[in-house]
């Protein structure tokens, strides 16, 4: 019953609302348009008007035809035949207009005129034969008059003042001679014409508003569907693009599950309890269980050690709450055979329009290798390090005394044998310390020892330091402009190792016989120190990974000055530990511009207490 009770309610207001659908458009109809409208019906209608009239005429010419009469009926067609032809010739102009509703009150008004016409002529007509005939005559002329004002009725109700301007034309001339015969009877027929005559209007000025009703309810109902037609048309091609889709969703479920059940790592689904609901092979194989075993059945209770403080039940509970994504979730995974690994989890809340969640989409790949590969690597390059840089320092202390002359003066082609391996043999050390100091950052072992220090005093040490290097490329160093006077709370001999480092690139990469500028200006609180070459520029495809280990633009010019592509990475993180920050841009006419920026003590001050 509540079903039903409930689609009648649903009909009854389709169906009201059509009706108000439909009084509206009839409250809105155009005008012009059921001015037009009215037009056309009449001259529809003409043709009857000038038929029926030119019947009537031979008929009436064929009655009234005496010896008296004769010539008095051959002058009453001249103008029978000057308003039929007039009005055919109005209704073969009307026909031929190529838009006769952009002129619909002009060709109303030429309609009126030529009815006003048949009118008089008739009226005229009528009180021309009355007096002069027999009392049949007249009789039949009577009769014949006022069948051909009520004729006009159905003619011209499409305007009820056409026909009101007819009929007025056919019966006053008539009355008037009727009022004015002398006849009591035919007196007291003249006083009920007029009121015949009202009542006529009437009926036609009812038609009229009649006419006017269907014609505003015909272009409502047109109107009504040119719309249903336009929204039937809209639905079904959001029903064709709702199929579409269904489809594309479909294609991409079937896409979905085959991507997870092919995936190398391992995919979970689980509901907001961390129930779960459905997994892939590949969890399988990580964890050791069969897929019925665990569905169904809690992933940090059967996976997780209850030891840690990382995918916990308590940890659950705040990632559901916030329903934000968490990557890069490592903990420690128990298997099915008790042996612990390492898990790196990203996981996904799926959330509806409505802000509800539908469940969690876990993504586990085992790194437990990846880490202790990562692990010995470290071992590896830190002990291998070491060991080099003992004998290494042996050699270069040796090196450098051969070629200070304590051991005796060297021959030419000896002393340039012994200064090439001093440099190479630096230049080995060099790597291998930037190599102990990358991991160390990387590892968390690396420590600052953080002081107060004139960064404008710093800058002028670091150019005098790095003067030898740049005569050995033709480089100089110098400032540009006077340096900002302001004190940094930093790692002097970190702040140094970057300037060397920024010095010494720009150096390698300038011209011969050019210049490498070094400028200070103040940037919001912060002061920046700007390295300006002249050099080949960054390429495009280097620059997002220009601060990265081991990143080396692959370009002749770069593989002949060498280098291991750790001293911009080491830059950066070192500047980023003292709460800096760096970057490069382009230089105006060619060249390279390096920088970072520090925080001025007195602001770091404030942003500390803060």
């Amino acid at each position: 019953m509540t079903d039903a009770s409930t689609a009648t309610q649903h009909t009854a207001s389709r169906e009201s609302g059509i009706a108000d659908d439909i009084v509206a458009a009839l409250d809105a109809g155009d005008p012009r348009q059921l001015l037009a409208d009215r037009v056309e019906q009449l001259y529809r209608q003409l043709p009857l008007a000038l038929a029926a009239p030119f019947l009537i005429a031979v008929i009436a010419s064929f009655e009234l035809w005496d010896q008296r009469a004769k010539e008095l009926v051959m002058l009453w067609w001249i103008p029978v035949f000057v308003v039929s032809a007039s009005m055919t010739a109005l209704y073969w102009a009307y026909r031929r207009s190529p838009d006769p509703s952009a002129n619909a009150t002009q060709w109303l008004r030429w309609l009126g005129i030529a009815a006003l016409a048949s009118g008089v002529n008739w009226g005229v007509a009528g009180a021309v034969f009355f007096p002069s005939h027999t009392d049949e005559q007249q009789v039949f002329l009577a009769f014949l008059l006022a069948g051909m004002a009520s004729a006009g009725i159905p003619v011209y109700a499409a305007s009820w003042p056409i026909f009101a301007l007819y009929s007025a034309a056919i019966l006053l001339p008539f009355t008037y001679v009727l009022a004015s015969f002398g006849n009591r009877l035919f007196a007291e027929i003249a006083i009920l014409i007029p009121v015949f005559y009202m009542m006529n209007v009437a009926v036609a000025y009812r038609l009229n508003q009649v006419f006017q009703s269907g014609y505003r309810l015909r272009h409502a109902y047109g109107k009504l569907t040119e719309e249903h037609t336009a929204l039937n048309e809209r639905l079904e091609q959001q029903l064709a693009d709702l199929t579409d889709a269904h489809r594309e969703v479909a294609a991409s479920g079937r896409k979905l599950a085959l991507f997870a059940e092919r995936a190398p790592i391992a995919v979970f689904e689980m509901d907001g309890n961390a129930t779960i609901l459905e997994m892939n092979p590949a969890a399988e194989n990580i964890f050791g269980y069969p897929a019925a075993e665990l569905t169904g059945r809690s992933l940090i209770r059967m996976l997780m050690p209850s030891d840690r403080g990382v995918l916990d039940r308590k940890w659950w509970e705040v990632f559901v709450a916030s329903l934000q994504p968490a990557s890069h979730v490592r903990t420690q995974c128990v298997r099915r055979d008790g042996l612990e690994i390492t898990c790196e989890f990203s996981l996904t809340p799926l959330v509806n329009e409505e802000g509800d969640l539908i469940s969690v989409i876990a993504q586990c790949r085992d790194v437990t290798q990846e880490l202790e590969a990562e692990r010995l690597k470290k071992e590896f390059t830190s002990t291998l390090s070491h060991e080099l840089r003992t004998p290494l320092t042996s050699i270069i202390g040796s090196l450098q005394l051969l070629n200070s002359g304590v051991m005796g003066d060297l021959d030419k082609d000896m002393a340039e044998l012994t200064s090439v391996a001093e440099r190479n043999a630096q230049r080995l050390l060099d790597m291998i310390n930037d190599i102990l100091d990358i991991e160390k950052i990387e590892s968390g072992k690396f420590t600052l020892n953080p002081e107060t220090v004139a960064l404008d005093e710093l800058v002028r040490e670091s150019l005098v330091l790095n003067r030898a290097f740049g005569e050995r490329f033709g480089v100089r160093f110098q400032a540009l402009g006077e340096p900002v006077k302001v004190s940094v709370h930093v790692d002097r001999k970190r702040v140094l190792q970057v300037l060397t480092n920024l010095l010494s690139n720009g150096a390698k990469f300038s011209p011969e016989g050019g210049a490498v500028e070094v400028g200070m200006v103040r940037v919001d609180g912060r002061v920046r120190v700007e390295v300006h070459d002249r050099g080949p520029g960054i390429p495009d495809s280097f620059r997002g990974r220009i601060f990265s280990r081991f990143a080396q633009a692959d370009s002749a010019l770069t593989r002949q000055k060498g280098g291991t592509g750790l001293g911009l990475a080491i830059c950066k993180r070192l500047i980023e530990l003292m709460e800096g920050s760096i970057g490069f841009t382009d230089r105006e006419g060619g060249g390279s511009t390096f920088y970072f920026e520090l925080p001025i003590q007195a602001e770091a001050r404030r942003s500390q207490a803060a």
